[in-house]
């Protein structure tokens, strides 16, 4: 009999977890708290408590090459960075090929989950759901896998800031806002610089009287555009760019990097200049940043003092009057409460877990977290993968090493994480792509050898060693092989093209190119004999 699993959440997680689940013969049964699949991409025009929200106008900061899942390539027709309408369509284009509907219990809400009384035998647990109607209900499952995403708890340090008491304007998360409608017209203080800080910085921009972005440490800022109008990601991450920048000091990286990036733009002309050094924290990633600020529609300020009123006072001792609105960009922070205490640590409610999936306390390794964890590449390969993994462990087709090995590997992860993130619990959080999805890959047993596939097969083999690391590497062999990987990576710059060849734009002929080489050298040569008219004269003049 399969082992059942519970999957919470019916998101970008939930969805490759009940696949996954069945490409290990485990029998998965899907719990969504909403009337629909996407999680965070769902847009609804109003913001719902512990849910996942987000603005119209949101678009990825991933390529779809590089965050289609492995074995499911976005359609060639997509653009190659979709909005959020767009992605959710990829989700239902992805459910119905693999008949994932079917394992979903929609308007269903997750109250609980906790060990059963046997649990160090049976690594079972109990689930405690409610429906759409309000009935209850307590079911045992083999295995949880957690895909409620980390959006949800809004992080408002309103105590930050002194006299915000006495601001009349309004003041709002941006996990509340949904687009400048609003705002038009109006002064508005946008406080902090990540992602969402500079889109709706940008955004608000183009309809309020001024926009202030207000940052405490700046940001390194890139667009999604780079050589050739390529694809940040495809460009970027590559296994040969990975190893280059590992084999050079840390300090020269740093120092050829923010040159070339300030040779885009200057950051500290442009007032984005960050206290860290480029590869110490994520880079923001907006294409219109410094456009909006070399306009004067967007300002760049220092952090926010204090109120008074209407007024604004920053840091650097410069004020700002007649401000009608505030919007925290401020970030996040993560629970849940459906989970039992005993899995957090510390004071502030952290969860330490291996490779950001697995809880080392627990007897047996029946529970994972999907997509806790914030990287610098896609998100959506890597949980693929850290889903592909927990199935497995769950199915019992892998081991987890003993407790206190995973406690020593996630300290020594945090620690690593500590120089660039102060905070302990934000310091867990982080992983970088390649070598993070490389590690979660040898587990499961789908690393690609590089050296095997150069002399196997040149042709692939050379694309995913200079080639962007996209997904469909990672289905070449092993468990869960996909026929279709080694095409979908040959064919991967073709789909880039797909959508933007909206244009026919006739080839110029060979006629015209020998006309041109000649009209040129012609000129060329009329220009010589003039000179060697003109110098001697020169020459001769005196």
């Amino acid at each position: 009999m399969a082992k059942r699993v519970a999957v919470i959440g019916a998101g970008s997680s939930g969805l490759t977890s009940i696949k996954c689940c069945l490409d290990e013969g485990l029998e998965p049964v899907c719990f969504e708290s909403s009337d629909d699949i996407g999680g965070l991409w769902k847009f609804k025009e109003q913001p719902e408590a512990d849910r996942c929200s987000i603005y119209r106008s949101v678009i990825v900061n991933t390529s779809k090459e590089m965050m289609c899942y492995s074995d499911f390539p976005m359609p060639d027709h997509f653009p190659n960075y979709v909005n959020n309408s767009t992605l959710l369509q990829y989700f239902r284009l992805y459910a119905g090929h693999f008949n994932l509907l079917k394992h979903i219990h929609f308007q269903t809400t997750v109250r609980s989950v906790r060990q059963r009384p046997d649990f160090s035998n049976s690594g079972q647990w109990e689930v405690v759901t409610v429906d759409r109607d309000g009935r209850e209900e307590t079911h045992v499952f083999d295995g949880v896998l957690v895909c409620a995403g980390h959006y949800t708890q809004p992080i408002k340090p309103l105590s930050d800031f002194p006299g915000i008491d006495t601001f009349p304007g309004t003041i709002i998360h941006s996990w509340e806002y949904k687009d400048s409608d609003p705002y038009l017209g109006k002064r508005v203080v946008v406080i902090g610089i990540g992602n969402s800080g500079g889109d709706i910085a940008v955004e608000l921009s183009r309809a309020c009287e001024k926009t202030f972005l207000s940052t405490r440490k700046g940001a390194w800022v890139i667009g999604r555009v780079v050589d050739r109008g390529l694809p940040l990601d495809m460009v970027m991450m590559t296994r040969a760019r990975d190893l280059f920048y590992w084999l050079l000091p840390r300090a020269l990286l740093n120092l050829i990097l923010e040159r070339i990036l300030n040779q885009r733009y200057d950051h500290k002309l442009y007032g984005l200049q960050p206290v860290h050094r480029i590869l110490d924290q994520h880079i923001v990633i907006n294409d219109d940043l410094p456009g909006r600020i070399l306009l004067g529609d967007l300002a760049m300020k220092s952090n926010v003092q204090k109120f008074q009123g209407s007024t604004v006072f920053f840091d650097d001792g410069t004020v700002e009057e007649k401000i009608d609105a505030v919007i925290l960009c401020t970030g996040y922070d993560y629970k849940f409460p459906f989970l039992p205490t005993s899995l957090s640590s510390g004071s502030d409610g952290d969860l330490k877990l291996y490779r950001r999936i697995f809880p080392p306390s627990l007897e047996r390794p029946t529970l994972a977290i999907l997509g806790l964890f914030q990287n610098n590449g896609p998100i959506m390969p890597a949980v693929e993968l850290q889903a592909r993994w927990a199935s497995r462990v769950i199915a019992g087709l892998n081991h987890l090493p003993p407790a206190e090995k995973m406690v020593k590997s996630i300290e020594k992860d945090v620690q690593a994480n500590l120089k660039s993130y102060p905070s302990p619990k934000l310091a867990a959080l982080q992983v970088d792509h390649i070598p993070y999805i490389d590690s979660i890959a040898k587990e499961v047993g789908v690393r690609p050898n590089i050296a095997w596939l150069l002399l196997k097969d040149p042709a692939v083999g050379l694309r995913v060693f200079f080639g962007p690391c996209s997904p469909y590497q990672f289905r070449l062999n092993g468990p869960g092989h996909w026929s279709g990987a080694r095409q979908a990576i040959l064919t991967q710059w073709d789909r880039v093209a797909k959508p933007m060849k909206t244009r026919s734009i006739p080839e110029p002929s060979s006629f015209g190119l020998i006309s041109w080489l000649g009209l040129s050298g012609g000129a060329a040569l009329i220009f010589a004999l003039m000179a060697m008219q003109i110098i001697p004269l020169f020459l001769n003049s005196d």
